[in-house]
């Protein structure tokens, strides 16, 4: 199959993998290129400039093929603007293939000295945005492509929420770059709701992890089998970062204090993203926020990166040769 997106990054299958902190290493960004996606290493799974370029060499070591980086220019706790700066530096230094970023645009937020940058390193950028003026700025800041993300996602989608079934087609009819849709898609009948709706391929982040590649705890791989679509919820409405992530007890906790108008004081110890290893390597399901999306409904096992990708491509050929069927008949 081929596409503007797998045309553009060089890639077999038009399937990228989004930004997961502490998940999205070298060893599961390199299995997923290899399998003929774009894998991804996230930024922020680094704390210093120097782990982030080890991880960039390390992914080179495992794969021949394209992937992408990750860096999230949202509010943190962590990680400011001097660390975004060292991270796309970096990168560019590397010459990556192609950096996913999501959160504030690069132009406005470290200024459009680095989007001439990324042009001199051959850095191909992709912006994540969740509604249509924000895909018309991208495409007019130099972006090359966009990746359209319905409320449906995990991690943070915009408070707009629109929902993936309606923003994709109006972002594809409203730019010219390629458009990748995410949101709720875990399998080839999610790619070929894409392309139908006019996006060139898909971005998945919660499907990767149920892969024998990902580093998360089994008991985590299990609960995503276990939880239906219905399980997520959608938080942090006081906080101007709306997210989404699965229902447990820590975000029931948020929940409450947002009720009640509580303060940033109080949610900063429940958002604080160092309780993660409690969920990720010690497979304690309440201990965190647990970022994933509706489509953990579509979760049924845990296969090889390779497996899931040559799996999802058979199953979006017999969805669309399907749907062709329904028009000759």
């Amino acid at each position: 199959m081929k596409t503007r997106m797998t045309e553009l990054f060089d890639i077999k299958y038009p399937i990228m993998c989004g930004g997961m902190g502490r998940l999205c290493l070298p060893g599961l960004c390199a299995a997923i290129s290899n399998a003929g996606g774009l894998g991804n290493i996230t930024a922020s799974c680094f704390d210093t400039g120097d782990d982030l370029r080890n991880g960039i060499k390390e992914t080179r070591k495992l794969t021949k093929e394209p992937f992408s980086v990750n860096v999230t220019m949202m509010p943190s706790f962590r990680i400011g603007k001097d660390m975004h700066k060292l991270y796309f530096d970096i990168c560019f230094e590397e010459r990556v293939p192609a950096i996913e970023v999501s959160g504030a645009p690069l132009d406005r937020w470290l200024g459009p000295e680095y989007m001439e940058k990324a042009h001199k390193a051959g850095t191909k950028l992709i912006h994540k945005v969740g509604s249509v003026k924000h895909a018309k700025h991208a495409e007019e800041a130099g972006y090359a492509a966009v990746i359209a993300a319905g409320v449906d996602e995990g991690g943070h989608p915009l408070n707009d929420n629109v929902g993936t079934m309606t923003l994709v087609p109006r972002v594809a009819e409203s730019v010219k770059i390629p458009v990748i849709a995410t949101g709720g898609i875990a399998d080839g009948r999610g790619l070929a709701a894409a392309l139908a709706l006019g996006a060139d391929g898909v971005m998945m982040a919660s499907r990767f992890i149920n892969t024998t590649e990902c580093k998360a705890h089994p008991e985590i791989k299990q609960q995503l089998i276990e939880r239906q679509e219905y399980e997520t919820t959608l938080y942090g409405s006081t906080t101007q970062l709306q997210g989404r992530a699965l229902k447990n007890a820590v975000i029931t906790e948020i929940l409450e204090v947002e009720a009640r108008h509580g303060t940033l004081e109080e949610l900063q110890p429940l958002l604080d993203g160092t309780r993660q290893t409690g969920v990720w390597e010690e497979g304690r399901i309440d201990a965190a926020v647990l970022p994933v999306g509706q489509s953990i409904g579509l979760i049924k096992d845990v296969v090889s990166c390779k497996e899931l990708l040559d799996r999802i491509m058979k199953e979006a050929e017999e969805s669309l040769n399907k749907a062709c069927a329904y028009l000759e008949s």
